[in-house]
């Protein structure tokens, strides 16, 4: 039997994927919120925070798929109606996870993209849907996966009819235990060789402690990435799930400008 055509696979021209006003694929764009959505003054303030430092896009969790099925698994169909606010309120653009079939259109309602996580990547029937929404698609690499699993897994995206993917790199699991994962940077130049979609990087769960997100996100932008989704809360001490991955808007604000810095410095220098 003939072989399909890889869709993912490098074509001509790089895809530029729109997201409300932000264009992942040129220049450099940066996404961040909360892990969780868990109040409507701390999504709307965070997301004020965010959009005034220089972010592009708010990410922020409806639904959480956990490890334990006791920890919080999110505010669901609330938690999406605070995320449309904070849209209405900051103009920004909203990604949030989708973790089942059954919700893929309703959630499209709310989202301006939709996020297939880690846990996910390869929950073939949620990609077949998401391709099937039209809406982009944000799919995160399986923690356990290699850079050609995780194109095969776009490629049912694709397939399904829908062109706007972001592969996002989280960070894979290895024997090191300092890190709440490793961050494969090498997957961002070797995707840039394999495939025309953009690539971004989550260093908020590849490193899991603040103090490693700035360096990450450097690096990110050193090594070719189109951008970088981090976590940030109002107030870290008081989150429900990932308070030590989770930056302040000072901390942030930080960082973003330093991005800025670097990646002048690099399209002046190309």
């Amino acid at each position: 039997m003939k072989d399909k055509r890889l869709f993912a696979l490098k074509e001509t021209e790089r895809t530029v994927v729109q997201v409300g006003h932000a264009r992942i694929g040129e220049g450099f764009c940066v996404i961040a919120g909360p892990c969780s959505v868990e109040t409507e003054r701390q999504t709307i303030e965070t997301a004020k925070a965010v959009k005034e430092a220089g972010a592009d896009m708010l990410r922020g969790g409806a639904f959480k798929p956990r490890t334990s099925p006791y920890a919080f698994q999110g505010l669901g169909l609330k938690g999406l109606k605070i995320l449309k606010k904070a849209r209405e309120e900051t103009g920004l653009p909203i990604v949030t996870e989708v973790v089942d079939t059954r919700d893929v259109l309703w959630v499209s309602e709310y989202a301006d993209a939709l996020q297939v996580g880690s846990r996910n990547m390869q929950n073939f029937s949620l990609l077949k849907e998401v391709g099937k929404a039209r809406k982009p698609v944000l799919l995160k690499r399986g923690m356990n996966s290699t850079i050609d699993e995780w194109l095969n897994s776009a490629e049912y995206i694709l397939d399904a009819g829908n062109p706007n993917v972001i592969l996002c790199e989280r960070g894979i699991r290895t024997f090191e235990t300092y890190t709440r994962n490793t961050l494969d940077i090498s997957a961002v130049p070797a995707l840039k060789e394999l495939t025309h979609l953009p690539v971004i990087i989550d260093p908020s769960h590849a490193a899991g402690r603040v103090s490693l997100i700035q360096s990450l996100s450097l690096a990110a932008v050193a090594a070719g990435a189109d951008g970088v989704m981090v976590e940030v809360h109002i107030n870290p001490d008081e989150a429900i799930c990932d308070k030590d991955q989770a930056l302040t808007p000072g901390q942030f604000a930080g960082i973003t400008k330093r991005i800025g810095m670097l990646h002048q410095f690099m399209a002046a220098s190309a």
